[in-house]
């Protein structure tokens, strides 16, 4: 009889094992899903500081020096940076995570890719373009040119980020909404 308790006994403690877990991982699985639709991203590319982010509603046009959270739009340039390594998986179109990026010119605005960028003439900060990625392989800078009505350019300071410099203006309707640090670090 001792056997057939010890069997019921492990049997129960199993049981309680299998509901402490599932009841962690309904947690888990709720937590994640309200931080999502509550706007909150994680940013694990070197690109902006790492950690939580939050995506704040934009309610008007988009303009220079805003830090947005931007879908990229599904484009040759973006497949190949797919491809290579240079987006993550999310949730966008594609099946990309956004990108976090500064707008460095609005529609209207020219910009001029040489050794850096310069926008309606003025130099851009932290600007200089790259000829080869992190591996060795050649990167094409995107022509010079006026950003077109419903697009916006992107930058970031991060020496190696791949941005407007490489795949062009972005389309405006990849706009999520302003950006906003909630708790990062710089490593």
């Amino acid at each position: 009889m001792t056997g057939a308790a010890t069997r019921r006994s492990m049997t129960t403690q199993q049981r309680r094992a299998i509901v402490v877990l599932s009841m962690a991982a309904v947690a888990a699985i709720l937590l994640a899903v309200t931080a999502v639709a509550g706007g909150y991203r994680i940013n694990l590319t070197p690109s902006e500081p790492l950690g939580l982010w939050r995506i704040i509603p934009l309610h008007r046009p988009a303009a220079v020096d805003d830090l947005l959270f931007i879908c990229p739009p599904e484009t040759a340039a973006m497949r190949a940076a797919w491809a290579r390594g240079y987006l993550r998986s999310g949730s966008c179109p594609g099946g990309v995570a956004p990108l976090i990026k500064t707008v460095i010119a609005v529609a209207g605005q020219h910009v001029e890719i040489g050794v850096s960028v310069s926008v309606d003439g003025r130099g851009g900060a932290s600007s200089s373009l790259a000829l080869r990625d992190g591996k060795g392989r050649p990167l094409t800078p995107f022509p010079s040119g006026i950003v077109p009505p419903g697009y916006v350019f992107l930058h970031s300071a991060f020496p190696g980020s791949y941005d407007s410099r490489y795949f062009g203006p972005v389309p405006i309707s990849g706009i999520l909404g302003l950006a906003q640090e909630v708790f990062t670090y710089v490593p």
